[in-house]
């Protein structure tokens, strides 16, 4: 490719996604180093180096995906699910274990999470059913029984390791791309009747007893101050003493003394608000409300159905991500393990929200590169 040509290429390339997600990332990084500066342990002190190498490497494998056509990821979309049911599977028999589940493969130093990657595969092998066999009618329950089996297997094996956070966001990532898809109005009654008895059952037969604690003390914090409350509890201590402006770089007392636990992963929008205030998280749902808006505009200017669907099924990735993690650190939602995309560390989740953008750049390009 010579200069003229490779000059067209950058002309044409849709860099709005890599650049808005870079955007959260470098806001992300900086909280993650005030985070952990202050910590006594080496490892976590040093997190911020080992994000930035995994935002490197998950901006380079991104890029490469933007040049796939995307008629590739309908051709190998079922491949690519199978993949991630097998190493679900696996994950299941010869996992690594660590803080109560078994949710990684270890090879030497990587350590991967078939969950995160999971995510994509299910949008792809839903976005292909629908467009090759419901491309246009309004959809019955008999028309949603193939993709929701589709979507609850792999559910299943998530909730097994166990991990119902994710697992939960697969199953709300089907129901967003079939809402999408267009279903009748008794078909959503019917959900939503199927889903109140499906959470009731879930609570007193499904659900550990930690659990159910979580929900219990979700409803009343106060009940457990010292134990499962805890976290809760100090999350909004954390948002709350952030008030308007923030108490600046590096001046967060809850993660400088460790009041508050996982403030690397889970809570990292609880320091973020400490630290920037409501000023400073007016500014990153802000960034999050234009990758949103990007997503659903492409979605409805591209032309084919599968195309369409990817996108909405990554835009619902992205959402239910944001809105599920930012709801539980301020009590709004029980606490499920859900990371904020791009902020809270973990090598995992990154490459998966860079493939993301990259499938999503892919399909952006192929109205005028391909």
């Amino acid at each position: 490719m010579n200069l003229s040509a490779l000059l067209e290429v950058l002309k044409k390339y849709d860099f709005s996604f890599f650049g808005t997600c870079g955007a959260i990332f470098m806001m992300g990084i900086v909280n993650l180093y005030s985070a952990t500066h202050a910590s006594a342990s080496a490892h976590l002190a040093s997190l911020y180096k080992t994000q930035l190498i995994y935002f490197f490497a998950a901006i380079i494998i991104g890029m490469a995906v933007s040049f796939i056509q995307p008629k590739n990821f309908y051709r190998y979309s079922i491949f690519f699910y199978l993949l991630t049911i097998f190493l679900l599977v696996l994950v299941l028999f010869l996992g690594h274990k660590g803080m109560g589940a078994q949710r990684w493969i270890v090879l030497g130093p990587l350590r991967l999470q078939p969950s995160e990657i999971t995510k994509l595969s299910v949008i792809f092998v839903l976005a292909r059913f629908f467009a090759k066999y419901n491309p246009d009618k309004e959809l019955g329950l008999r028309d949603l029984l193939v993709p929701f089996v589709l979507a609850a297997i792999p559910t299943i094996l998530i909730i097994l390791e166990p991990d119902l956070g994710t697992g939960l966001l697969v199953l709300l990532i089907f129901m967003a791309i079939a809402f999408y898809r267009k279903l009748k109005w008794r078909t959503i009654a019917i959900i939503g009747i199927l889903g109140m008895l499906s959470g009731v059952i879930m609570y007193n037969f499904g659900l550990k007893e930690y659990q159910k604690k979580r929900v219990l003390t979700f409803l009343n914090p106060g009940s457990d101050a010292r134990g499962s409350g805890y976290n809760a509890i100090q999350s909004k201590i954390a948002i709350g003493s952030g008030k308007f402006l923030g108490k600046g770089f590096k001046k967060s007392s809850q993660a400088s003394l460790n009041y508050l636990p996982e403030n690397h992963t889970d809570f990292v929008f609880s320091i973020f608000n400490e630290e920037h205030g409501f000023v400073g998280s007016l500014f990153l749902i802000a960034l999050y409300l234009i990758l949103f808006i990007r997503f659903v505009w492409l979605a409805t200017s591209v032309t084919r159905i599968f195309d369409s669907i990817v996108v909405i099924g990554i835009a619902s990735l992205f959402f239910w991500h944001t809105i599920i993690n930012m709801a539980m650190v301020t009590g709004l939602l029980p606490i499920v393990g859900l990371p904020l995309p791009l902020m809270s560390y973990g090598g995992s989740s990154l490459m998966t929200f860079g493939i993301c953008c990259g499938v999503a750049t892919s399909i952006s390009n192929s109205r005028n590169l391909f």
